[in-house]
């Protein structure tokens, strides 16, 4: 299980800084999914853990080419009363009006299946890439992602499982709200 030990030193101010303050640290080249998907996860426990029960979806957007994360952002819809405070729109939102070509040049880390609304999003900033941590929990849009040519990346990660089925258990009425449906321990 990965910690914020993990988390290189350089990368700990993503963890500690107010949103509009986050700097991302610049990667070497030399980057991967895994581990780009690994930071995204530290967000969303960041979320979980230390914001107080928050839904564990962390987001990141990186530079195809440098290898550069670009921003950082993970679902805070339960901490700001948001109900369209997701990752991925949190990260777009700590984005200090980058060039469309940046956008169409990256690639966005999400640690769950992205949603309806972070779908349009993907597709409205010209993502050419989205690799998901875990579609088990939540198969959002990737089908629509597919349809509009871009390219989807899963990558079936245990942890990001264990984490979303830990949350379900301890937080079971805030996620059948998240996504929009009833079900068992759901308020009607």
């Amino acid at each position: 299980m990965l910690s914020r030990l993990y988390l290189r030193k350089d990368h700990r101010n993503l963890l500690e800084s107010p949103p509009h303050l986050r700097k991302p640290p610049t990667l070497s080249p030399l980057f991967s999914d895994r581990s780009n998907i690994a930071h995204a996860l530290e967000l969303a426990r960041t979320g979980f853990e230390d914001e107080g029960k928050g839904i564990p979806i962390g987001t990141c957007l990186v530079d195809n080419k440098t290898g550069k994360m670009l921003r950082v952002g993970w679902r805070r819809r339960v901490q700001l009363g948001s109900a369209t405070k997701h990752g991925e729109i949190d990260l777009l939102e700590n984005i200090d009006s980058l060039p469309a070509r940046v956008y169409r040049k990256s690639t966005l880390y999400t640690t769950l299946s992205t949603c309806t609304m972070c779908t349009g999003a993907c597709i409205l900033y010209s993502i050419p890439r989205v690799v998901i941590g875990e579609n088990d929990t939540f198969l959002g849009g990737e089908g629509i992602l597919k349809q509009h040519d871009v390219e989807v990346v899963k990558l079936d990660m245990q942890d990001c499982k264990l984490l979303m089925k830990r949350f379900i258990e301890e937080c079971t009425e805030v996620w059948w709200e998240d996504i929009g449906e009833t079900g068992k321990g759901a308020a009607e």
